[in-house]
């Protein structure tokens, strides 16, 4: 039976750059995220992972980067996942990072609209397919985030958290039975797509639904396989509340013969892992403790934060990776000004 506690909505996503100070300055000083976390990917201590986030670094809202350095850029197709699609308040935001992306000559895309809200979808330096949306016009039950004070960006409008993950796959009934039957989602709509005859665009919700309760699954058993790799998204984690209920979800997911990992202590967050049929991988975290819990809430994310574990492995972390600069300074520095 599936946990009385339901996944309650999109705990992070984490992608992929092969340029870790120009993707910090992009995300941070272009679009005005907060460097939460500077910290290693814990599978291989010799790569950054990067957290960006809203002013408090809460679950929900944070977008993380692992940065492999000179990696390939990512082949779109099959079995990934294709935009990543971030809050923003109000229509009158929509409005201001079209003025904001059109000044710094970011790539934006046609306007729409998901679900009844704004969406403006724009890419980053290495061709990363993301979108902005508005709370503002439609359902808002997961409360977004905290701005924060010292972004590049106006409070009004800054980021506030995920909105949405869209994905795409070749084999539709296996992953529509993943997410509906086993995770607990629900198709909201199924519309005819664009580019194939075999194209579906189904939305989802998750939970209250609205801003970070959507998935969007694109049908498209015409593309090849997707190559993972710069400019492309590595995995998408769904939130548990507590402790409690991401036991529960760990134990129906094994008894429901789904391929998913033990229980993993990730320090910030606990998390578990698992490939849906049509090959994305999916994650579920619990939301605490949170970022701030070996960095003051003040300073986090300027300096190399390792966990327990690989702390006593500094001084052999450190000289395997490159300097990358998180400092206050740099982080709220106005993009495009020098540093």
């Amino acid at each position: 039976m599936m946990p009385t506690t339901p996944l309650t909505g999109i705990h992070h996503i984490s992608a992929m750059t092969g340029d870790a100070q120009a993707n910090v300055d992009f995300y941070t000083r272009l679009l005005g995220m907060r460097a939460v976390k500077k910290t290693v990917n814990q599978d291989s201590v010799d790569v950054y992972h990067l957290f960006y986030a809203d002013g408090e670094g809460q679950a929900g809202t944070d977008l993380t980067f692992f940065a492999f350095r000179g990696i390939a850029r990512n082949r779109a197709g099959a079995g990934e996942i294709n935009q990543i699609v971030l809050r923003v308040p109000t229509n009158a935001s929509i409005d201001y990072w079209v003025q904001r992306f059109d000044r710094f000559g970011v790539s934006t895309g046609t306007e729409s609209r998901l679900n009844g809200h704004r969406l403006l979808p724009f890419e980053d330096f290495e061709g990363q397919r993301l979108a902005l949306m508005a709370d503002e016009g439609g359902d808002v039950s997961i409360v977004p985030g905290t701005p924060w004070e010292h972004s590049t960006v106006p409070v009004e409008h800054q980021i506030i958290g995920l909105g949405a993950v869209s994905i795409t796959t070749g084999r539709p009934e296996n992953t529509l039975r993943m997410l509906t039957e086993i995770m607990g989602f629900t198709v909201i709509a199924d519309e005819q797509g664009p580019e194939h005859p075999d194209h579906r665009i189904l939305l989802l919700r998750i939970h209250t639904g609205g801003p970070n309760g959507l998935m969007i699954v694109h049908v498209r058993p015409d593309l090849p396989l997707a190559r993972n790799g710069a400019g492309g998204v590595h995995h998408v984690s769904f939130r548990t509340p507590s402790q409690e209920a991401f036991t529960a979800w760990n134990r129906y997911l094994t008894e429901m013969g789904v391929r998913v990992t033990p229980e993993i202590d990730r320090y910030y967050f606990k998390a578990m892992y698992f490939r849906e049929p049509g090959g994305v991988l999916y994650e579920i975290s619990t939301d605490g403790p949170g970022f701030a819990t070996d960095e003051s809430q003040e300073t986090m994310g300027q300096q190399l934060a390792l966990p327990p574990a690989f702390a006593p492995m500094r001084d052999e972390i450190e000289p395997m990776l490159m300097p990358l600069d998180t400092s206050f300074a740099r982080v709220t520095t106005e993009y495009g000004e020098p540093v």
